[in-house]
């Protein structure tokens, strides 16, 4: 029997914040992994859906984990199991899809730009029209925290929402696989973690960095909670 939804953590401390509020409200179960930690990409075939996770690694290396990675997403695609990739888990399914990854003219981290401008995405019509995308807004303010960004070559491949920077924000592949380069899950906890953690979040003045969490957070977590309650419909999951 398979079970109901598999999580894929790349570094342990990022893990599936808002998501797990949402999965524990409508009693779902759900079996983590830790890659970071030595665990296998599990086969994706003995769950009903399928989330893969941020974390420092490229989808471009050439190690056993990442490659192994890869060829599990290949099969969920192949197999059509609902999908949702946040930040690299949003590049390892373009990059398992047939797309690239590349390196972004200029990181994007925190909330803000170097100019100081807020980061927001920007639906296209795809995805204003796509149920992932259902009773939001056509553009709302976002957390970010990468270096590399992705080309989408294949036919299968549809734009949802775009960034200034870094343009491809939020992409479908086939009928039922989406990633968000942005983060979505994000909750003040994980957010102070990582700011202790993150090489790049920690550059940053930390007062600072909370006191924009705080000035979007409740606008940020409804959208977050949104989308995760849309990606378990889209997976015939709630």
């Amino acid at each position: 029997m398979k079970q109901e939804i598999l999580i894929v953590k790349n570094i342990t401390h990022e893990g599936p914040g808002l998501l797990e509020n949402v999965l524990i409200k409508h009693g779902i179960n759900a079996v983590s992994v830790d890659l970071s930690a030595g665990a296998l990409f599990p086969n994706p075939r003995n769950y009903k859906a399928l989330v893969v996770l941020g974390g420092p690694q490229s989808a471009n290396d050439e190690t056993p984990a990442m490659q192994l990675q890869l060829r599990q997403i290949e099969t969920a695609l192949h197999e059509n199991i609902p999908y949702l990739g946040i930040c690299l888990g949003m590049q390892t399914l373009v990059k398992a899809g047939g797309g690239n990854v590349v390196t972004c003219q200029r990181k994007e981290i925190g909330f803000s730009d170097s100019d100081g401008q807020r980061y927001r995405i920007e639906l296209t019509q795809a995805g204003k029209e796509d149920p992932l995308f259902a009773g939001l807004e056509q553009s709302f303010p976002v957390f970010q925290l990468h270096g590399e960004t992705v080309e989408l070559f294949s036919t299968e491949m549809e734009l949802l929402a775009k960034g200034k920077s870094c343009i491809n924000q939020a992409v479908k592949v086939g009928g039922n696989a989406y990633g968000l380069q942005c983060h979505f899950e994000m909750t003040p906890i994980m957010f102070s973690e990582w700011s202790g953690i993150d090489t790049d979040l920690r550059q940053k003045n930390p007062s600072a960095l909370m006191e924009e969490f705080d000035a979007i957070k409740k606008e940020y977590t409804t959208t977050g909670l949104r989308l995760m309650n849309n990606f378990l419909r889209i997976a015939d999951l709630a």
